[in-house]
């Protein structure tokens, strides 16, 4: 697949269309399954595969470009999308680094399968540092894994679930095992959970694991439990952080396009003319424009230093959970402006009233923000190499 300006990833028609569904999938609160399809069909599931695998090699920056454009039309689908897009990429950086642990992913994906992450858990807020869900070790190098995973986007199709797991049967060196289930096996029960405020289309149900079986070729790294700068690890925060950040930047550039042209046509008796010659009209655009350029020059930093193997050290987790609340909290104030400068028709059931409440999804996606600050303001202090609190 030759992707260039011309020929772009996904082409304007079938953008247009992905935008036509997006009220009605929010409305009925039901999966893209067009959506889906057409993207399947246009390869879009494959556009992270060395082409060795059939896929056209995009990287993470132009792969994150790709989410922007998407997220645009349908930032529902775009957000589901994203979690089988950045296990591709991670299982194309392993392999692009001469690692072939994950090779296996993309041959699979290159075949259909659709991978989906399973990391959320309830109470857990140290991310892939711990888990409540336990994976029992078993003599062949494989696990049995019992526990319960939230917000796993793209329920109604995915085929591979990315998981992690405790196995603490040395209670002195807990392990935590990454590894990929099978939908078809014994005991996976997906609980329909999903009636949320926003990105309602994702599907994101919980998933429920009862001793399933995970053979030793899908167990991807066995890691001490805490923190890790393992190769593996590292790729899947810098794909979700910056794909995150995609999604919720194109939101936002959605939002405000929406505004002024609201502000443009809305007339206003006060002025005689439309309400885009109202000064705070003005300035609402102006302080969203600005939100905006700040956070694509981020996203496209942060993209392309990853993909250029930049060596940041022991800054990358800084940088890309900083990138990823950088983005989702300028797109909240983005979306607020735009409803201030598009006036109470913004109330109305709508795109814009849809997006206000899409937006809001951003602040929860990992790293959330207590976990930023606490990352981060440890990290410039110094104490987080020191273990101090």
């Amino acid at each position: 697949m030759t992707v260039t300006h011309e020929n772009p990833v996904l082409p304007d028609d079938l953008l247009a269309a992905f935008a036509g569904r997006a009220d009605r999938y929010d409305r009925e609160n039901a999966f893209f399954h067009e959506d889906f399809a057409d993207l399947r069909a246009a390869g879009y599931l494959t556009v992270a595969l060395p082409p060795a695998f059939g896929g056209a090699g995009l990287g993470l920056p132009e792969v994150a470009a790709a989410q922007r454009r998407l997220a645009y039309h349908a930032p529902a689908t775009a957000l589901a999308t994203n979690m089988h897009l950045y296990w591709t990429g991670v299982a194309a950086d392993l392999h692009r680094a001469g690692d072939d642990s994950l090779d296996w992913l993309l041959r699979e994906a290159a075949a259909g399968e659709v991978f989906a992450a399973g990391h959320g858990e309830p109470g857990n807020d140290r991310d892939l540092e711990y888990a409540r869900t336990v994976a029992v070790p078993q003599a062949d190098g494989g696990y049995r894994i019992t526990g319960h995973k939230t917000f796993t986007s793209l329920s109604p199709v995915w085929t591979r679930l990315g998981v992690h797991a405790l196995d603490d049967s040395d209670p002195e060196h807990p392990k935590i095992v990454h590894a990929f289930v099978d939908r078809d096996a014994a005991g996976i029960r997906i609980e329909d959970t999903w009636d949320t405020v926003g990105q309602r289309a994702t599907r994101s149900d919980d998933t429920h694991l009862a001793d399933v079986p995970v053979p030793a070729g899908r167990v991807a790294r066995v890691l001490a439990a805490g923190p890790t700068g393992d190769p593996f690890v590292a790729s899947i925060f810098a794909w979700a952080e910056v794909l995150f950040a995609s999604v919720y930047y194109g939101l936002a550039r959605r939002a405000l396009d929406l505004a002024v042209a609201s502000a443009k046509r809305r007339p206003s008796v006060k002025l005689g003319r439309p309400v885009a010659h109202d000064p705070y009209v003005q300035w609402s655009v102006a302080e969203a424009t600005v939100e905006l350029e700040g956070v694509l020059a981020h996203v496209e930093r942060v993209a392309d230093d990853w993909a250029a193997g930049v060596d940041h050290g022991d800054d990358w987790p800084v940088k890309l959970v900083a990138v990823k609340y950088h983005a989702t909290e300028s797109a909240k104030r983005v979306v607020d402006h735009a409803v201030k400068a598009a006036g109470a028709g913004a109330l109305r059931t709508g795109e814009l009233s849809r997006l206000y409440r899409d937006v809001l999804a951003g602040t929860f996606h990992p790293a959330n923000s207590a976990t930023v600050h606490e990352l981060v303001g440890k990290s410039v202090l110094g104490l987080l190499a020191a273990g101090e609190q």
